[in-house]
């Protein structure tokens, strides 16, 4: 047998045997974001030391130089964590700041430079429009092996004029524009987070798992720690992971009665009871 030929059978090995590769876990940094702006270094660390497999960083990293963006990575290769994505602010991507969203990107490693919301539109041609930007700025990225895409919020389901700005923006961009999905918003505004990603196989490639928990109380709402709520979170991961082409989830919380770090040990908890 030859190296080549030995080759290929172990890389084809896990697929005869029906094994396939679970997506990691990860944490939007925005759950620990008083932890961050103190100390971003030991912020990830503790990240790491707790479990979690990939990190996302949101706007604040453009106020980076580029030396810390190196620091940053030396960190998270040491941890031996990922960053694929950032969270951008729609001005991220203007053409005064696309250059240092990309170059910052790349030194961190992350793959996917994310819209966090939208700017304020002007109904539903607004929403065309912005998704006309955002087609071009996917065009630019793909040249550097990057891509965007889009991270919703509640607001964006209802329907305006008879259209859905979610609908609107995903028929008006390119299939390799991210449909980065947050669940929570999606399950408070009552749409059905399952049929959604059926709706757009290939383009869930990320899910960020923040609940809901619909009822009066401090600990609800999105304060509701992540599989304590109403989301369908085992159809939810067997859609993304059948149909939707996910390729990492991350855990995002906006609050809850424990500190930062205790909060996001709990969520991993969970998780690891409900997908494992």
């Amino acid at each position: 047998m030859t190296r080549r030929m030995f080759a290929t059978i172990a890389a084809a090995a896990p697929l005869a045997s029906g094994q396939v590769k679970k997506a990691p876990v990860g944490l939007e940094l925005y759950s620990v974001r008083g932890e961050l702006a103190k100390d971003d270094i030991s912020t990830v660390k503790t990240v790491a030391k707790i479990g979690y497999e990939v990190v996302e960083f949101f706007s604040p990293y453009f106020n980076w130089t580029a030396n810390h963006a190196r620091e940053i990575r030396k960190v998270l290769d040491d941890a031996g964590v990922v960053c694929h994505s950032t969270h951008n602010n729609a001005n991220y991507f203007d053409e005064a700041n696309l250059a240092k969203t990309i170059e910052l990107n790349q030194i961190i490693g992350s793959k996917y430079a994310i819209a966090a919301s939208a700017p304020r539109m002007a109904g539903i041609d607004g929403w065309k429009q912005w998704a006309e930007k955002m087609s071009g700025v996917a065009a630019r990225l793909k040249e550097v092996g990057m891509a965007t895409g889009f991270h919703n919020h509640q607001t964006e389901w209802p329907a305006i004029d008879g259209q859905r700005p979610m609908d609107v923006l995903a028929a008006n961009t390119p299939q390799e524009f991210v449909l980065q999905f947050d669940v929570g918003t999606c399950v408070q505004a009552e749409a059905d987070p399952v049929a959604w990603i059926h709706a757009h196989p290939g383009r869930i490639k990320s899910v960020h798992c923040k609940d809901w928990g619909a009822g009066p109380g401090p600990d609800r709402g999105y304060r509701t720690l992540f599989g304590e709520g109403d989301s369908p979170w085992k159809a939810i991961f067997e859609a993304a992971e059948s149909v939707g082409g996910v390729e990492y989830y991350l855990i995002e919380q906006e609050g809850s009665r424990f500190s930062e770090f205790e909060t996001v040990e709990r969520c991993l908890a969970s998780w690891n009871k409900l997908h494992g």
